[in-house]
């Protein structure tokens, strides 16, 4: 029987791929919020990107394959909601990535603004070309954590990762 790590876990787990966004992992993304081995299991805490995301049961079957790949063939995944999961648990590289791939990254929001989002315009600028001159086209893009832009500089479409 295996003994790992918790980080030797956490490197398996940055295998597995946001079915939605390819560009990162789920680690990166925060979804994955503990791992560890306990009772010759692996027991894996995940967390939803947004309330019904429809990508959680093919992240949940991800992370049991790549685990057992690995050689755990007893992996447990729970999803919790409790804390819920904030674009303020992204690291800068992840945004970066997810600018690279063509999607604005969320933007750093004092916390006593966030309760004001609804009512807030912001501007995105542009991944392709860094223009400020974009507007909203949709307020859900592929998904419903997603906007979709348009940039009148580059005439690019492009989604952002709403600030959760």
């Amino acid at each position: 029987m295996l003994h790992p790590t918790k980080e030797e876990l956490f490197s398996i787990l940055a295998s597995v791929h946001d079915p939605e966004t390819p560009a990162v992992n789920v680690v990166e993304m925060g979804i994955v919020r503990d791992v560890e081995f306990s009772g010759g299991a692996v027991h894996v805490t995940i967390t939803p990107t947004y309330s019904g995301c429809p990508a959680m049961k093919v992240i949940e079957d991800d992370i049991v394959a790549s685990l057992r790949s690995a050689g755990y063939e007893n992996t447990f995944v729970a999803t919790v909601s409790s804390p819920a999961w904030t674009t303020a648990w992204l690291s800068n590289s992840t945004k970066q990535k997810l600018k690279t791939y063509g999607i604005a990254p969320p933007q750093q929001i004092p916390e006593e603004v966030i309760l004001l989002l609804p009512t807030i315009q912001e501007t995105v600028p542009c991944p392709f070309c860094e223009s400020s001159e974009t507007e909203v086209r949709s307020d859900f893009g592929s998904t419903a954590c997603k906007a979709l832009h348009y940039c009148n500089n580059c005439r690019q479409p492009f989604e952002h990762l709403k600030e959760i």
